[in-house]
């Protein structure tokens, strides 16, 4: 505050200052080398590259909005009935469903619910039929995604849900008007 009775004037961290991000210009999840894979069970390894080569890919929209000051926006568009296999992250993680639902063991969720999970803590869910929209809040710009399904059948289930609903991804659009443009 003083110095030698001079009252001084705290400046600002230059870093920290108004920023706008826009959707529009988000890059993609892999593009902004944020989420980092952490997998080295070979049956692990070799399920999640059979879902890669099926075209698991194709079924998931998935945008770094913002990642600044140790934490991170993202928006993610899962299509119908995503296939999506049991895994964790390093960091904790509070979900918000923007439209479409899912369900979580027995709970159902819609647009306007949420839920947070703390870090390390494994999780699925299963995408409705039309899809579903979320912004995943994280307390970490950087973090990891660890996969958890560890046998062979396992894997090929969820394979065989792949080829059951990726047919319905062609012509599926995201579940708001809001968010088309991500």
């Amino acid at each position: 505050m003083t110095e030698a009775g001079i009252v001084t004037k705290k400046q600002p961290d230059p870093l920290k200052v108004l920023r706008i991000f826009r959707g529009s210009d988000a890059p993609s999840l892999d593009e902004a080398g944020h989420m980092e894979y952490v997998d080295d069970d070979p049956v692990i390894l070799d399920g999640a590259a059979k879902l890669g080569e099926a075209g698991i890919g194709e079924g998931a929209v998935l945008k770094c909005l913002f990642s600044g000051f140790g934490f991170s926006l993202h928006y993610v568009w899962f299509k119908p009935a995503y296939p999506l296999p049991l895994h964790s992250h390093n960091s904790d993680c509070l979900y918000y469903i923007i439209s479409g639902d899912i369900r979580m063991g027995t709970e159902e969720m819609n647009a306007g619910d949420g839920f947070f999970l703390p870090a390390e803590t494994p999780y699925t869910y299963t995408v409705g039929e039309d899809g579903v929209e979320l912004l995943e809040f994280r307390t970490q710009e950087d973090f990891d995604i660890q996969f958890k399904g560890k046998t062979e059948a396992y894997w090929e289930k969820m394979l065989e849900k792949l080829r059951t609903e990726q047919p319905k991804w062609k012509e599926a659009l995201p579940p708001s008007r809001e968010y088309r443009n991500v």
